[in-house]
């Protein structure tokens, strides 16, 4: 199996996992990651199926990357834009359909669980490397322009993400914050132990030895 599809293997189960993991996040209520946060506050107040929604709103972004940065996308950008949403759309409708009336407990399992399977897709998708997603490209796009530091970048959008999409009505809690600021170490793991060597066929102790594989 060549290296160009594993990648694209990556990205695409990459964007599904992340998906289903937005799925057991609405099921838990508690909160899901910022962008999404962001986007189910719009779509609360839009006659749309979230799948076709999520894909128009990442469209509009797309146009203003495009215009700033066109090499930010790739095919996993596209990826992104056309499936994600309707993965997301699927399993909260599954989960919901399965188990109508969860217990507290039942619902913190979900968080946990959420946060894992999140962590595996983000890793997937990211170590893929065929184009960031749309909100991806923000915080790149503004530390690239000097705003500020990346991560200062990140925070700052998904700040604003937040409060945007609470203030909308959606959903904001402990998943928003841990999905915020506590994912790295997670993805990190995933990267050195499962991603970097599926993409690379090999083991890879640290991860800065990827560079010695290109």
């Amino acid at each position: 199996m060549s290296e160009k599809f594993r990648r694209v293997i990556m990205t695409i189960f990459g964007v599904l996992i992340t998906g289903f993991s937005v799925g057991m996040f609405n099921f838990s209520a508690f909160g899901m990651d910022p962008f999404q946060v962001f986007a189910h506050g719009i779509w609360g107040h839009i006659p749309l199926g979230y799948g076709i929604f999520y894909s128009i709103l990442n469209l509009i972004m797309l146009i203003f990357i495009f215009i700033i940065d066109r090499y930010k996308i790739g095919l996993g950008t596209f990826i992104n834009i056309f499936l994600l949403g309707y993965d997301v759309q699927f399993s909260s409708w599954l989960f919901k359909m399965l188990i109508p009336s969860p217990t507290f407990g039942l619902k913190i399992i979900f968080l946990i669980i959420g946060i894992i399977v999140m962590c595996f897709g983000c890793s997937l998708y990211f170590t893929g490397d065929l184009g960031v997603s749309t909100y991806d490209a923000v915080a790149l796009i503004l530390s690239e322009k000097k705003v500020a530091r990346f991560q200062f970048c990140r925070i700052g959008s998904d700040f604003i993400c937040t409060i945007l999409g609470y203030s909308l009505g959606a959903t904001a809690g402990i998943g928003t914050i841990v999905t915020a600021f506590f994912m790295g170490p997670i993805i990190t793991v995933f990267n050195s132990k499962v991603s970097i060597p599926f993409r690379y066929g090999k083991s890879v102790d640290n991860i800065d030895s990827v560079e010695m594989l290109k």
